[in-house]
């Protein structure tokens, strides 16, 4: 079994790298920001210091971090991952960072004799844990074929989508979704509970129907529980969605709607809020209703009836 290097081991990094030991594979970390996850050290995380002896230990690469510039620092800064590697070597990016910017490193890797992916995930924290992440994977099929079997330890929906690049650009697009969608269940849960609803019931009732989704499922049921610890930061969203807005200008293409619910992130932000999960973009909703999902609606349970 190839040995895995592991940067990243937040939120969703953290039990990535544990399914990989699981999996009985080998797998280094750099302890460059403090002590590493006491329970992957226990399940035989190995430690390095600094990102060069990680490239060095590892044949895979795997980078989880939280945006461009980190990326970029992991790959090309101080003691980097690229210092490191030598020819036949896999650097796997499974971070949410900008398209054009990842052709660029994958450019500067290849030019080191090494194979390049980009792999960011969906499904959040929840799928993480459970190994089911959607890897939508940019890069060649040669590469794509040698890392599929570290993926199969991760997540279940695996596509290789096209070159480098277009695994980003599709991440993008499925933060589109997951963000239209959430202000979508946020806007309903509000109106059906102001007009004196039991958004539970609301929630239940619709699970059954064509709005049923995964969104109104997990992120309906943080919103009526007001469960609101990440997840996914609002703050990461307001990263990507920023990325989708530049290339949408960039490529002449208008996204309305896409526009407006990254003005309820910003407004959540604006109050505090960019570190709880993105399912707390209900709370810009609920602001300007002057109403929480969940409230008793006395006033209006009359009017609904």
């Amino acid at each position: 079994m190839e040995k895995i290097g592991f940067v990243g081991l937040g939120i969703m990094g953290a039990p990535m790298a544990g399914h990989l030991l699981d999996a009985g594979y080998e797998v280094t970390a750099s302890d460059h920001r403090g002590a590493l996850p006491t329970e992957l050290v226990g399940k035989g995380l190995k430690a390095v210091r600094g990102h060069q002896a990680l490239a060095k230990a590892a044949d895979i690469i795997i980078l989880m971090v939280p945006d461009t510039p980190q990326v970029a620092d992991v790959l090309f800064g101080e003691n980097s991952v690229a210092s490191g590697l030598s020819k036949g070597k896999l650097v796997i990016d499974m971070s949410s960072i900008s398209p054009i910017e990842t052709k660029e490193f994958a450019k500067e890797i290849n030019a080191l004799g090494c194979d390049y992916l980009d792999a960011p995930v969906s499904g959040g924290e929840v799928g993480a844990k459970a190994a089911s992440l959607t890897i939508m994977v940019g890069g060649e099929e040669k590469p794509f074929e040698r890392a599929r079997p570290v993926f199969e330890k991760m997540g279940k929906n695996i596509t290789l989508v096209g070159p480098n690049g277009v695994g980003q650009t599709t991440k993008v697009a499925n933060q589109i979704v997951v963000a239209l969608t959430i202000e979508a269940v946020a806007e309903a849960l509000v109106f059906a509970s102001k007009a004196g609803a039991d958004p539970a019931k609301v929630r239940q009732a619709l699970m059954g129907g064509l709005a049923a989704s995964r969104i109104l499922e997990v992120h309906g049921d943080r919103m009526v529980k007001r469960t609101f610890a990440p997840g996914f930061r609002i703050e990461l969203h307001q990263k990507d969605l920023n990325l989708a807005l530049q290339g949408a200008k960039a490529l002449g293409v208008s996204l309305p709607n896409t526009s407006m619910t990254q003005e309820l992130f910003n407004s959540c932000a604006a109050n505090g809020g960019a570190k709880e999960d993105h399912s707390a973009l209900v709370r810009a909703l609920e602001r300007m209703a002057n109403f929480e999902v969940g409230s008793e609606a006395t006033e209006t349970k009359g009017k609904a009836a």
